[in-house]
Formats: C-alpha cells, structure tokens, sequence
C-alpha cells in the first residue's frame, strides 16, 4: 500500500499539465508495472480482453523464456570452453562468462527498443505499449553470440519502427518484430548470421592466440546445408550443446517453456502442435540427400525450429486467431520452413522465413474461415 500511495501522490505531476506531464508516458508504464490498471486498453489493436492485462500476460512468456535463457547462457561458455581446449566440467564458471556476454546483448536490446517505444508513446500522448518487454528478451536469444552490439542496435531500431510503429504499435503490426530484426541482420550483415565464426564470441580468438581457425563449430543446420555429415549426435541436439542461437539450442529448455505457456493459457497449444506435425511430416517425405547421420526427426530439435513454434509463431498479434485455423497456419509453418531449408541451400535456417511468410496469410486464412461460418448460418436460416 505504500508504494501505491507514493504513486498516486506523483501522477499529477505526470498528468497533462503537471510540471512532468513530458514523462507521462514513462510514469504510466512505471505504475502499470506494478499495479493492474483501472482501464482497459485504449489501442484498437489490443488482442486481450480479459481480466488478466497484456503486461500480466507477457510476464508468462518471460517465466517461460527462462529456462532457454540460463541454458543459453550455460552453453556460451560450454562452447567457449570447447574453442580454446579448456576442460568444460565448471557448469557454474561457464554459465558466468555466458552471463557476462548475454547481459549487454540484452542491455543494449531494451534500451533501444523501449526508448522508441516511449518517444513514440509521448509524442502520440499514449501509454507506452507493452509488446516490447517480450521481443526485447526475444532478440538477444536469436542472434549469434558474436553479433556486435551497435549491429543488435541497428537491427532492433529497424524492427521497431519498422515492423511496429509504422503500423501503429502493438496489436496492429503484421510482422512478427523479433524476427524482423534477425530478418534485417540476415540481409544486411550476412557475415554476422553465417560461416562459423559467429558462433564463437571474439575474445575467444584472443585466448587461443590465432589458432581458432583451425576450430570448427558450424551448426548441424549449417553443415547439413553445406553438404558435410552432421558432426553432433542426436543427443547433443536435444540438450542443446550445439553451436546456435543463444536462446534455440535447447529443446528440453524450450519445451519446458512450451508447458507453462500452455499451462498459463498464453500460447495455443493447436499452432504448436500442427507446427510440428508440419514440420515432422515434410521431414519424412523429404529428407536431406546423403544426411546418413541424421534422421528425419532431427530437424524438430535442431536450428530455430521448437523455438520458433513455441515463441514465434504462437505470438497472438500475428498469427491466425480462429480456431481451425490456428491448425492450418502452425501446419504450414512447420511445413514450409523444412521445404526451405532442404531445398534451398542458401537459407539453411528456413523458421525465420516461413513464419514471416505465414505471417502475411495468417488474416486471409481467418477470413476464409470465418467467411465460411457466416455463409454455413446464413444457409441454416434461409432453411
């Protein structure tokens, strides 16, 4: 009650016409943090309309990231260990060094994000939107451990404005913005998303003096699409201590997350479920060309596949919202991001593509639903 009581105490400074009323956007997002608000959401692309508000509802996906996030942190400094030959048996020492490389990656992501996140809030005389304080923990966990953080910078700034504003914010945009952002660092800094470097972060070169050259660590999905056998066992693949993405490599971390965001109601379970099947069926019926030591099932566990299907393509702005056809859009991501990566070298990560793709149909697989309940009533009352 006190810390309540200090914030009614403030607002009317940040009011409009308070001394503070330039920062009414920054207080509002403060209380709001702590408190449920009063109101319900102004914006017309507000997707909850329940007792629980988004910020509520986006603090489950952030519980539910948490085991990918400390396992990725843990498996930084594994591989880290691994490049300069160090023995990999110091879990605790290896998840502190992963600690202090992730946590800029993150510093730098909400920073950049929330602060045009409030200009615009501001400047529109809104309440800053809340979808950022999930794609901001998102971005770090999908780029390359080594990716620069004035890069980081420049892709999230892009994304949100974008991918997000330009729209007219959260609830409104078409484009996942997490994945526009490593859309954009694909595009615009290839070198940072590909070859094997990236995987490893640069002050290890400094600690193996030159000689990293002679380390590979290219992804399974890397090599795969180079043509190369598969160097990591199915094993590896499923705990996650695979050179990736920081927050993709662990499928146990992700499904753990997959449950709670079900559990918690967040996530649909329908377009996490018929993206695997997608994914599994096109897997069999089209497997890699001489991948001897790879199986079908192997492609759910490796790559950005799981973390995309239970993080990406579940995000309720944009992706299908009727029933059946949350079915049809998981089933065509799984689907079509196996048919890129199998078919088209140059893009041996094809969840990235697949999801931004559907994204794009995800309103027209609705309305053809939907126009087709309307017409299956309008026929019962013309009976």
């Amino acid at each position: 009650m006190g810390l309540k009581k200090i914030l009614d105490n403030m607002k009317p400074a940040f009011s409009e016409g308070g001394k503070l009323s330039a920062f009414g956007s920054l207080f509002d997002a403060a209380e709001t943090f702590f408190y449920v608000p009063n109101e319900t959401a102004k914006v017309r692309g507000a997707h909850i309309h329940d007792a629980i508000d988004s910020k509520r509802s986006i603090f489950f996906v952030i519980i539910a990231l948490i085991p990918a996030i400390l396992f990725g942190m843990y498996n930084i400094g594994y591989q880290h260990n691994l490049a300069v030959g160090v023995p990999t048996d110091d879990i605790f020492g290896q998840f502190l060094y992963g600690l202090g490389v992730m946590l800029p990656k993150i510093v730098v992501s909400y920073a950049v994000g929330l602060g045009i996140e409030c200009a615009v809030a501001q400047w529109k005389k809104e309440e800053v939107h809340e979808g950022f304080f999930v794609t901001g923990m998102l971005i770090p966990l999908i780029v390359p451990v080594n990716c620069p953080l004035w890069i980081l910078a420049i892709a999230t700034a892009f994304a949100v404005i974008f991918a997000k504003e330009v729209f007219g914010g959260t609830g409104m945009n078409i484009f996942n913005p997490a994945l526009v952002t490593r859309a954009f660092l694909f595009f615009a800094y290839p070198a940072m998303m590909s070859g094997d470097k990236v995987w490893v972060n640069e002050n290890y070169m400094d600690c193996i003096n030159g000689t990293i050259d002679g380390y590979s660590c290219a992804t399974p999905l890397g090599q795969l699409g180079a043509g190369e056998p598969v160097t990591y066992d199915a094993m590896d693949t499923i705990i996650g201590t695979i050179p990736g993405s920081i927050g993709e490599t662990s499928f146990i971390a992700i499904m753990i997350g997959a449950v709670i965001l079900i559990w918690a109601g967040i996530a649909s379970w329908k377009i996490i479920v018929s993206t695997f099947v997608g994914g599994a069926l096109l897997a069999y019926l089209l497997p890699y060309e001489g991948a001897q030591n790879f199986e079908w099932w192997e492609q759910l566990t490796v790559g950005g596949f799981a973390f995309g299907a239970v993080f990406m393509a579940t995000d309720p702005v944009t992706a299908a919202r009727t029933e059946c056809g949350k079915y049809i859009y998981g089933f065509l991501i799984g689907a079509m991001a196996i048919i890129i990566r199998v078919l088209n070298p140059g893009f041996p990560e094809g969840m990235m593509l697949a999801i931004l793709l559907m994204n794009v149909f995800a309103p027209l697989i609705d309305y053809c639903f939907i126009q087709s309940n309307i017409n299956k009533r309008a026929k019962r009352a013309v009976k």
